[in-house]
Parts: structure tokens; sequence; C-alpha cells
């Protein structure tokens, strides 16, 4: 059968006539209502010539791509024993997007189920079966999806801690362009989304192809461009040998490898992904002001300092109170404790309930702190059940800290039991979930992935109104897959403002801001010891679930008050920032970003233009409103937060002087408005709203 799946601008075609692996014809573009006939008039047409010195068969690139099919460039699948020649054994479309599909080699077979959501993302994993009487050691199971060749650059995604998604941009040249994780999470290197794309492409013009896996373990990404003429994308699970052993009647799933094709751009990719994301994940309730507590206060836990802290947090609108680290039995620092999930009597010698019932009387929800997958090795849990630490006892530590094994099920039991009865016995609205180190034991993370992802699964299931919030040493767990259990991420341990711009700007291009922890750190960063303005931390921390990770107790009382005005113009404008397309303007000067978020009727929106650092002219371009509607009028108005932000200029723009203009969304899209003279490290706000 013919196949095609097309919606929001985007089609794919598969030719799964015959017997041969099923083919892809096309991703990318819409192509139309298509006939049965134009399908395979189309379908005949796009048989290629057959080159010399190669097949005597034309080269088709099918889903499970074999060096037996002619297919010389890196192997979608890999196992042992034997090189399989799959056949297409059953195939159907059971609505207008979705297709099944089974291949067959001798006792091994693979389903491939596709989707093409109707915001136009594809998804595809694979499940392969061992019918054998013998054992079959996957090495691996991927996706590969064809690009056009024109698609000639590829951008993924580096790091570090404290400095998650830095862009890297290459041309693609013949051979691989591979990014392999191996940290038992996807790390703070994590390639997150692979993208190739048209010479160029930014944020709102050229076409882009990306591939995202999602999966919380090792994982692989890769591009490919071929001398035989083909270009692909490909994603899969990373396995060490071994890894994953199909016993007779054995089956494997692959994580979903979503898919995403864009005329516009980046921004058009994110636009597909997060209505996509939303339509799946709506949130619980509005994403309420939450103040953490890590930054403020450290190890250092009183009732008296954290009421004290409470009563700063309700002054200013605080919506969720969340303790962190520090809580539990003998944790008076981070060497020690770990695994220990009950209540510090020294501390709390009458449990965490009078703290509780502080936060509940002032009107704010409580969270709390854990850590689970972790095991101190000072901590009672160590000393009394070796067997469970991943590796044993003498395996290597990562910061003080070793790895608990969920693959064992005494450990898997006891955490779920602690963790239920701290949710049980406490009115616990929501769980800051860490995970402060790499796995560093080969062969362990698709266990240890997939048992994580049972016990959250469970603990939602058990307490389905308990939010919890996926940290790992900052944003070394962002991806799909454990969106399925959580509600939001922290996108970097880091509060730098002028870091976060950047993070916040390459994590958003993937997960809606909702779903993206953003908070308001001290005057001097925590991490980098540099020093920001109030109103450029308060609006880099706007675009986002915002927060604060500072000790209100000593911020003076201007700066109270203006972080109040913050906390209720979030709240105001909590609607817009959560369900509207997030945009980013293009331009020549990296010294600046301009972004913004506009509602889904484009009669509202919200820009920010900020400054890095020293710009390149002495008169900036204008700013340019992208996403606005082109035959509406706008009325744009600057929004001050914190204080207007700092200038260096003689005068400022007349329209600037008179407080706002009104102006047609089409001149505001190609044209814009000058900005004033911003210094380094500051941010304008602009509101726009239609006439």
């Amino acid at each position: 059968m013919l196949i095609h799946l097309q919606a929001a601008g985007t089609s794919f075609v598969l030719d799964a006539r015959g017997s041969r692996p099923p083919a892809v014809l096309h991703w990318g573009a819409a192509l139309g209502d298509l006939t049965d006939g134009d399908l395979t008039a189309y379908a005949d047409a796009a048989v290629p010539a057959v080159p010399p010195s190669s097949l005597d068969s034309p080269p088709r690139l099918s889903l499970l791509p074999t060096l037996g099919d002619g297919w010389s460039g890196r192997p979608a699948f890999a196992g042992s024993p034997g090189r399989p020649r799959w056949e297409l054994t059953s195939s159907a479309q059971p609505s207008p997007g979705s297709a099944i599909l089974t291949l067959s080699a001798g006792p091994l077979s693979v389903t491939t189920e596709i989707e093409l959501s109707p915001q136009g993302v594809l998804r595809l994993r694979h499940t392969l079966a061992n019918a054998d009487a013998a054992d079959f050691d996957l090495g691996s199971l991927g996706v590969v999806l064809p690009v056009p060749s024109r698609a000639a650059e590829v951008l993924d995604f580096a790091g570090l801690w404290a400095y998650e998604r830095q862009p890297q941009r290459t041309p693609l040249g013949h051979g691989v362009w591979s990014r392999e994780t191996r940290h038992g999470r996807p790390g703070h290197d994590d390639p997150y989304a692979m993208m190739l794309g048209t010479p160029g492409f930014a944020f709102g013009s050229g076409e882009v192809w990306a591939v995202h896996l999602a999966w919380s373990g090792d994982k692989e990404l890769w591009a490919e461009r071929q001398t035989l003429g083909a270009t692909v994308l490909g994603a899969g699970e990373l396995l060490a040998p071994g890894e994953v052993r199909l016993a007779p009647g054995g089956e494997y799933t692959t994580p979903w490898t979503v898919a995403v094709y864009s005329a516009d751009g980046i921004d058009g990719l994110s636009r597909r992904l997060h209505d996509w994301i939303r339509s799946r994940r709506a949130p619980l309730k509005p994403r309420p002001v939450v103040l953490n507590t890590w930054e403020a206060v450290y190890f250092d836990h009183s009732l008296d300092r954290l009421t004290a802290l409470a009563d700063a947090a309700a002054a200013v609108g605080v919506e969720r109170f969340v303790l962190d680290d520090g809580w539990f039995l003998g944790r008076t620092d981070d060497k020690r404790a770990l695994g220990d999930w009950t209540v510090d009597p020294t501390r709390w010698p009458d449990g965490l309930g009078p703290l509780i019932d502080v936060v509940h009387e002032r009107g704010m929800e409580f969270g709390l702190w854990l850590e689970p997958e972790m095991v101190s090795p000072d901590s009672e849990l160590a000393r009394a059940h070796p067997d469970w630490i991943l590796g044993g006892p003498e395996a290597a530590t990562w910061r003080h800290q070793l790895v608990l094994d969920l693959a064992v099920p005494a450990a898997y039991d006891y955490l779920l039991d602690s963790i239920s009865a701290l949710l049980t016995t406490y009115e616990i609205a929501f769980v800051k979930w860490d995970h402060n180190r790499d796995l560093l034991q080969e062969g362990s993370a698709h266990r240890q992935t997939t048992a994580l992802y049972r016990l959250l699964a469970e603990l939602r299931r058990r307490f389905p109104a308990v939010e919890i919030e996926s940290c790992a040493s900052g944003g070394a767990r962002i991806d799909l897959g454990i969106l399925e259990h959580v509600d939001r991420f922290w996108t970097s341990d880091t509060n730098d403002a002028l870091e976060r711009q950047q993070i916040q700007r390459w994590t958003s291009v993937l997960m809606p801001p909702e779903l993206l922890g953003s908070h308001v750190g001290a005057p001097t960063a925590h991490i980098t010891g540099r020093t920001g303005a109030l109103g450029f931390r308060l609006a880099t921390s706007l675009f986002g679930h915002a927060g604060i990770e500072w000790d209100l107790t000593t911020a003076a009382p201007d700066e109270q008050a203006q972080i109040a005005a913050w906390v209720h113009e979030y709240k105001q404008r909590r609607s817009l920032l959560h369900s509207g397309t997030v945009v980013r303007s293009d331009g020549d000067d990296p010294s600046r970003l301009v972004h913004g978020v506009v509602s889904p009727d484009q009669r509202t929106a919200l820009f920010a233009l900020v400054t890095l650092r020293a710009p390149r002219s002495a008169v900036p371009e204008p700013v340019r409103f992208p996403g606005l509607d082109p035959d509406r009028r706008y009325t744009v108005r600057p929004l001050e937060l914190g204080g207007p932000p700092r200038t260096l200029q003689d005068a400022p723009p007349p329209w600037l002087a008179t407080g706002s203009v009104t102006l047609p969304g089409r001149l505001l899209i190609e044209a814009g408005l000058p900005p004033g003279l911003l210094t380094p490290q500051q941010a304008a706000l602009f509101t726009v709203d239609a006439v």
C-alpha cells in the first residue's frame, strides 16, 4: 500500500507495496490532497536512476536500511546473531494520521508505529520481537528519515553544568555527524534536538528538519550524507553490549523519535512542538509563582528563619513555597544522608508540619526537594544495603554520592514506600526531583531509566494532584520522554540572568515556556558571581514558569515592592505567556536578542529586547515584532519592571518619549521601531495590543 500522512503543512509519504522494506518517499512540505492515482504515479516516478558501480536495482532508503539492501551508511539496526534481510509482512493505516508496519527476518520481527499529529509532529518507534529458541543481543535499533540534499547545515547543542544548550552549527559534508551521550541521563551536553536546514536557516526563515529522542537515558542522534545521494537524520537509544538481550518470546520497544519539519525556520519548529505538547500535557492549573529556598538558606534550616522567608514570600505574592535540600535525617551538607528520606528530628522535632502550617496560613502551597535516585556513602541506607548501590559501594563517587539501583526490586520498593509516606503524611503539592550525577556504569542506563519511568508513573497514579519537577543538577534531563511523567523542568542551576537568556532561548525551541522554571536570583549570582540589575533579572524570569531563588528577607523595601509589582504583572499576563506563540527576531548583531510571545488570536503580545554586551553599532537596528497580524493595527508601549532599563543616550527615540505609538502590524513586523540605547545586560519590555 501507499501511505500519505498529511497535517498542518507537513506530508509523509511511504511506499509499502510488495515485500521489500517500505521506502520513505517524502518527509517535508505538504503535497496537497493526492488521489490514489496521484500517489501511485508519484511512487512509480520517484524510482531513481541506477548509478554506475552500485547495486543493479535502484537505491531506496527504507525505514530500516541495512547493508544487505545496499545501504552502506550508519545502520539503523544491529544485533547478534546474524544480519537479517527484512521483508514487509503487513501494513495498515488505522487512521488518517497513523500507520503500522511489520517487517520480518526469520525469527525476528520489527513493528513500526508512525503517527503524524494534527500539529504536524511526526513520531515513530519500533518494537523488536524475538521468536527464536535462542537469545538475541540487540546492538541498535533506530529511526532513519530522509532529508533533501538542500538541507546542508546541521545545528545541535553542547554545554556543561550551568551553561546548558549551547548551539553549535556546521556545514554537513559527506559522512556522519554523530552525537552520543553516555551519562545515564541526557546530560548537560545533550544534543537535545538535531536540526538539518537550508544554508543560513534562522529563527524566522529557511527550511528545517529536526529530530529529538524522547528518552532520558543514553542516546545517539546523527546526520549523514552519502555519496550515493541520500541525506538522513537518525535517532535511537545508545545501547551498551549486552544491555538489551531478548530471550525467546521477548520484546524491546524503542523510545519515540519525534521529527518535525518547518518551512518557516526554527520558530516554525517551536510552533508545531509547543502546540503539540500543550495538546497532550495541559498543566493541572495556572503555573504558580514559586519561591525555592536553596539559594536563600542552603542547609541553614530552622523554623524561625523559614517562617521569616515565608512571610516575605507571601508579601510579594508567591503562590508556592518549596523547601529545598537539607530537611532530612543528618543532612547538614552535601556529603551525607542521601537515601535517608525521613525528616531530621534535630532540626524538625515536630516534623515538617509546623512549617507547612506556616506556608498554608500565608496562602501558599508547599513543595519539597528530593533526590531519590542517589545515595550518600555516609548514610544509613548505604550502610544497611550496599547491594542496592549501582556498581557496588566501591563505585566512583560524583558530588560525594553514589547511585541507587532502581532495577533492584527492594530498592525500588523502598523509594516508592518512602516517598509515598511523605506525600501521605504531609500536604505536599509539588516535588522537586533532583538527579545530581552521571551513572558511569556501562550497561545500566536502559534499566535505570525504565525503572525511573515506572516509579514516576506509579507515584502519579497514587498522588495525581502532586506536581513533579525534573531537575538534574539543573537542566541535564530535559526531554519528551520524562515529560510523560513530570510537570515542569528546572532549566539550569544558574540563576545568572545573562546566562539564562541564551539557555532559555534555546531550551524553549523544544519545550513551551510554561514548562521551564525561571527564577529571579540574588543581585550577585551564586554560580557566576556576576551582579545584575533587578530589572534585567525580572525581565529574564518573566518568560517562563516564574519564581524566586533569593533570600527576600535581605531585599530592600523598594526591591520588595518592585518584586511584588513583577509578580502582579506575571499573574496578569500568565495566560498569554503560557499559551501564546513564542517568536524570536533574527538580527545581524549577536550582542542583542529579541524575543516575545504572541497570543493565539494575535491581539496581544509581550516582547523583550535584551542587550548581552556592547553593541556593534552606536545606533542599533530597529526592533521588529514577528508573529503579529500584518493586517491589524497595534499600539506598542514600554513596560517597566524593576525600574527603567539603563540607557546611554542624549535623547530617546521620540516614540518612547511619548510613551506609545500605533502602527500597522505589517510595518512592525517588517520595519520595526528604533529602541533606546541600552547598556549591556539590560532588557526593555514592550506590550503590543491590537486597536
